[in-house]
């Protein structure tokens, strides 16, 4: 129903109730009726419908093998029927009545000549009929004006890749807001964490023998190793679901599956910056690290890759790997040797075979620890007052003194390893895009 103008959406839907119950096949109904009287055309085939939804239609139109048995408003309908002989006994839902009293019976060459001939009775009663002749009418006027309303298209061309992005974005997005235990566990997961360290650290001390280092290391070392994961399980948990969506539109041509892939990693980002805003604003005050906003600032910003990193790394795998479970394991064995190989707290970087040190130069976690270090270490005093010293322990005095022995030159390359680190984000966006280009071509053949 609806009546056409320059501004209206058509709308075709085949069968949008099969499958569902009457209940919800009736909101649906009802939905687009809303729409149609909102200055839309919304043409719907249909099975089945309520009794009810019979004077929900604006026009019904039956269709028998091929043909046009009957088209009208609903009270003409049933007048047309009636007059025909066939009256819609009490009771009776008129959908299911008139489409089998319209219908060919196959099931015998006897019933199927019957049936035919019924049917044909009809559509000529129809074609004779007044409903017919003002339909006619109806489109002779609409060919003779002279300003015909334009086709409601915009252009024959499919929309462009930013415009299939957004709309991708904005549904993912929506979807999103509707779970708000899934918010709430994004926002929330990375503070848990949080607290489960800042509840085992408690404080941090400047006395070397009570730990001072070891604890900050620690915490280094979590920050950087722990954050991967969390990102990771938020990839394996709801990304599949969008997987499966999108092969299907994909090969239904509405758009391709990288531009999904990339709609999913720019939804997280907000998410995933707030989640370790929250963690990281907890985590540095709670236990006491350098405190300088600037330092707070680093420290957050650098924290914020690996997380990012564990969920799109995810993503990227998922694009090829089909089972969610052999991505889970393959990230979290490539999380666990990145960090063996790039953070230096396991083994000095300079003590490591010749190949680990290059293979370091792959890995996020090399640049993360470097930058942390630095950040946690620089300009930071410590003192030494026990009166049994850990063996050796009272040997360090300045935070410069770790940088230089573990990490030699890390001051001097802060920026550069900022820059390194943060390459990683649009490299696995590229990596991303080629691996669902390949699923394009694995799911289709």
């Amino acid at each position: 129903g609806g009546s056409p103008s320059p501004a209206s959406w058509v709308i075709l839907l085949d069968e949008p109730t099969t499958g569902l119950d009457s209940m919800t096949a009736n909101q649906i109904v009802v939905l687009l009726a809303e729409l149609a009287r909102r200055n839309r055309i919304v043409i719907v085939t249909i099975h089945q419908p309520r009794s009810e939804l019979f004077r929900v239609f604006s026009r019904i139109a039956i269709m028998s093998r091929g043909e046009l048995v009957f088209c009208g408003q609903p009270e003409e309908m049933v007048d047309f029927f009636s007059q025909c002989g066939y009256e819609c006994p009490e009771y009776c839902n008129p959908f299911d009545i008139y489409v089998d009293f319209t219908s060919v019976d196959t099931r015998s060459s006897e019933r199927e000549a019957a049936t035919f001939s019924r049917m044909h009775e009809i559509t000529s009663s129809y074609q004779r009929s007044a409903i017919y002749q003002s339909m006619l009418g109806k489109i002779e006027q609409s060919l003779q004006r002279e300003e015909k309303p334009a086709i409601p298209f915009k252009s024959k061309e499919s929309p462009s890749g930013a415009a299939k992005l957004e709309v991708l974005l904005r549904r993912t997005a929506r979807n999103l807001s509707r779970d708000r235990m899934g918010v709430l566990m994004r926002l929330s997961q990375n503070l848990i964490y949080g607290l489960f360290v800042a509840f085992f650290v408690m404080h941090l001390d400047n006395d070397v023998a009570k730990g001072a280092v070891q604890d900050r290391i620690g915490i280094i070392y979590q920050s950087v190793g722990a954050s991967p994961y969390t990102g990771m399980l938020n990839a394996v948990a709801l990304f599949p679901a969008l997987r499966a969506i999108s092969d299907q539109e994909s090969q239904d041509g509405l758009y391709s599956k990288w531009q999904m892939f990339l709609a999913y990693i720019f939804h997280i980002l907000p998410f995933s910056i707030l989640s370790v805003f929250i963690f990281t604003s907890f985590l540095y005050w709670t236990v006491g690290m350098h405190p300088e906003t600037l330092r707070f600032l680093c420290f957050t910003a650098v924290v914020l890759v690996p997380h990012i990193i564990g969920e799109l790394l995810t993503v990227v795998l998922l694009g090829v790997v089909q089972d969610p479970n052999m991505v889970n394991t393959g990230v979290a064995l490539l999380n666990i040797a990145g960090i063996l190989v790039g953070s230096g707290f396991l083994r000095s970087t300079q003590q490591m075979p010749v190949v680990f040190q290059w293979l370091s130069y792959l890995t996020f976690q090399k640049y993360s620890c470097e930058l942390l270090i630095v950040t946690e270490f620089h300009g930071l005093d410590f003192t030494c007052n026990s009166s049994k010293p850990l063996p050796g322990a009272c040997l360090v005095t300045h935070g410069s003194q770790i940088i230089d022995e573990g990490y030699p030159g890390a001051l001097s390359r802060y920026t550069l390893d900022f820059v390194l680190l943060y390459a990683f984000l649009p490299a696995l966006l590229l990596l991303g895009m080629i691996s669902f280009k390949i699923r394009d071509k694995l799911v289709r053949h």
